[in-house]
C-alpha cells in the first residue's frame, strides 16, 4: 500500500449528487478525489432512469404502431427487435455516461480514482483499485454517494435460479415468451408493462391488496384496469412461497387467496425494493451509524453522526428519486461554499411512474391529507373529460387535486393521463407559489393543451 495521501475531501460515488459535488468543490478550491467503482454516473445514467426510459419509448412506438389502424393509418405486421433496442439504450447511456467523465476529468483539482472505497478510520478511506493495488486517501470531509442495489426477497429456491433484477432484464437479447414479475412497485410495473408491449405474456405478482402500495386506492385501482387492458395478469395479495427451474421454464408457486397456485413463466424478475450499498463500506471503522436495514442515518442537512462526513442520495434511505439526490447536492453545495442553512425538512417530492399513461405525484395524497384532520376538498376529472387527450385517443385515468378547504391552496395531486408528469409539474409550480386552486381555475391556458384541462379539474370544486 502506498503513503497515505490527503486531500480536502473525499466522494464516495458518482451518482446524481456525488458528481456535481465533487466539481463544485474542486472549483471552489479544493482538492477532490471522486471514487468509483462501477460505471461512472451512477444508476440513473446507467442502470436507472436514462436506460429504462430510453426502453419505455421503444416499447410506445410498438404499442402505438399496433393501434396504427385506430388514427386511420395502415402498417403491416409489427415486429419487434429487443437486440436493436438494447443497442439503442446502450448508445444513448454511453453518451450520458461520456459526458460525466468528460466533466469530471476537466475539472482542476479533481482526481477520478477507479476503485472499491471502504472507511479505516473516520476520515479515512482504503480504495481498492479497479487496476490492482491500493491507496490510502485522508480527508477533513468526506462524502457517501453509493447508492443501492436491488434487494433479494427470501423466495424457498431463488438463489438457484436465474432471475433478473432490474439491470440484467435490460441485458436480454431476446423477448421472453412470458415474463414473471414479482413486484407490484415501480420497477415492476414499468418492466412489466414494457415487455408486454414487446410481446411477452406478463404475470405481476404483488403481495399487498394494491399495486403501488403508497398510492391512493382509486388510483392503484386505475392502475391495475390499465395493465389489465393491456393484457397483463395481475396477482393481488398473493405471496410468491417457491421458485425453481432455469431461464425458459421456471415455475413460481404463489399462495393467492383463493389458495396455492403455480405460474409458469421463462423468466422471472424480481423486483421488491431495493438494498443500500453499505455493507461494505466499512461503516463500523469510521462509527458512522445506520439504519435497521443499513441506510446511513443523516440529519435534515445530511450530515451523519461523525463531523465532517456526509451522506446524500438513496444511500440515506430517503426519497429514491435522481432529483432527490440532486438537491440533496444543493443542500450540501449551500450550506459548506455558501454559507446557507438550506434542509431537507418540507421539501417537495415530486415524481412521476413511467408506465403508459404516466403517474405524476406531488404532495400529499388524499389519503394523507385526511389522515391531517384539516378539512380538504377533492377535485377529479377522468381523462376521457379531457379534449387533447380525445385527440389524442388517450383517455386512460384521470386527475385528481387535494386542496386545503381553508386556505385554497393545493396540497397535492396525481395526474394518471398522457404526459401525467409534465402536469403534474405545472400544479407543482403552484404549490411552491402557494397559489390559490382559484387561480388555475381561471388561469389562460394555450388551447388545445394538457394544461388547459386544469380549468376544467378545479372547476369541479366550484359545480
Amino acid at each position: 500500500m502506498s503513503q497515505r495521501e490527503t486531500f480536502d475531501a473525499l466522494v464516495l460515488g458518482t451518482g446524481q449528487a456525488g458528481k456535481p459535488l465533487a466539481v463544485a468543490l474542486a472549483r471552489a478550491g479544493r482538492r477532490v478525489a471522486v471514487i468509483e467503482r462501477d460505471a461512472v454516473g451512477g444508476s440513473c445514467i446507467n442502470f436507472g432512469c436514462t436506460p429504462t426510459k430510453t426502453m419505455v419509448a421503444s416499447a410506445r412506438v410498438a404499442y402505438l404502431a399496433r393501434r396504427a389502424a385506430d388514427f386511420g393509418v395502415s402498417t403491416g405486421p409489427v415486429e419487434v427487435d429487443l437486440a436493436a433496442i438494447r443497442k439503442r439504450k446502450d448508445r444513448v447511456v454511453t453518451s450520458f455516461r461520456r459526458g460525466v467523465e468528460r466533466g469530471l476529468e476537466r475539472t482542476e483539482g479533481l482526481e477520478l480514482v477507479r476503485g472499491h472505497g471502504r472507511f479505516v478510520a473516520p476520515k479515512e478511506v482504503v480504495v481498492d483499485l479497479t487496476g490492482g493495488g491500493s491507496r490510502q486517501l485522508r480527508a477533513e470531509r468526506i462524502f457517501i454517494n453509493t447508492g443501492t442495489r436491488a434487494a433479494v426477497p427470501a423466495i424457498d429456491g431463488l438463489r438457484e435460479v436465474p432471475f433478473l433484477d432490474n439491470r440484467s432484464i435490460m441485458e436480454l437479447e431476446d423477448v421472453p415468451r412470458h415474463l414473471v414479475v414479482v413486484g407490484g412497485g415501480y420497477v415492476g410495473l414499468e418492466f412489466g408493462q414494457m415487455f408486454r408491449r414487446f410481446g411477452a405474456a406478463v404475470t405481476i405478482v404483488q403481495r399487498g391488496s394494491q399495486l403501488l402500495p403508497r398510492e391512493d386506492g382509486d388510483v392503484a385501482e386505475a392502475i391495475r384496469e390499465i395493465l389489465e387492458e393491456d393484457g397483463i395478469e395481475v396477482l393481488l395479495e398473493s405471496r410468491a412461497q417457491r421458485v425453481e427451474g432455469r431461464t425458459g421454464a421456471l415455475r413460481l408457486e404463489v399462495e393467492t387467496p383463493t389458495g396455492a397456485r403455480v405460474v409458469e413463466g421463462s423468466h422471472l424478475l424480481v423486483a421488491v425494493g431495493r438494498t443500500p450499498n453499505t455493507d461494505d463500506l466499512g461503516l463500523a471503522a469510521a462509527g458512522i451509524e445506520t439504519h435497521r436495514r443499513g441506510h446511513i442515518r443523516v440529519d435534515s442537512r445530511l450530515a451523519t453522526n461523525v463531523p465532517g462526513v456526509y451522506a446524500l442520495g438513496d444511500v440515506t434511505g430517503g426519497p429514491a428519486f435522481t432529483h432527490i439526490s440532486y438537491d440533496d447536492f444543493r443542500i450540501v453545495r449551500e450550506n459548506l461554499l455558501r454559507d446557507g442553512d438550506a434542509t431537507t425538512e418540507n421539501r417537495q417530492v415530486p415524481y412521476t411512474v413511467f408506465i403508459d399513461p404516466q403517474l405524476g405525484r406531488v404532495g400529499m395524497s388524499e389519503a394523507e391529507a385526511r389522515q391531517t384532520g384539516r378539512p380538504i376538498r377533492v377535485a377529479k376529472l377522468p381523462m376521457s373529460h379531457v379534449a387533447r387527450a380525445i385527440e389524442m385517443d388517450e383517455t386512460r385515468g384521470f386527475m385528481k387535486a387535494v386542496v386545503d378547504e381553508r386556505t385554497e391552496e393545493i396540497l397535492g395531486c396525481a395526474i394518471l393521463g398522457v404526459e401525467g408528469g409534465e402536469v403534474m409539474a405545472v400544479l407543482q409550480t403552484a404549490m411552491m407559489g402557494k397559489l390559490s386552486y382559484r387561480a388555475i381555475k381561471e388561469g389562460v391556458f394555450a388551447h388545445p393543451t394538457l394544461a388547459e384541462s386544469l380549468n376544467n379539474l378545479f372547476s369541479t370544486l366550484d359545480g
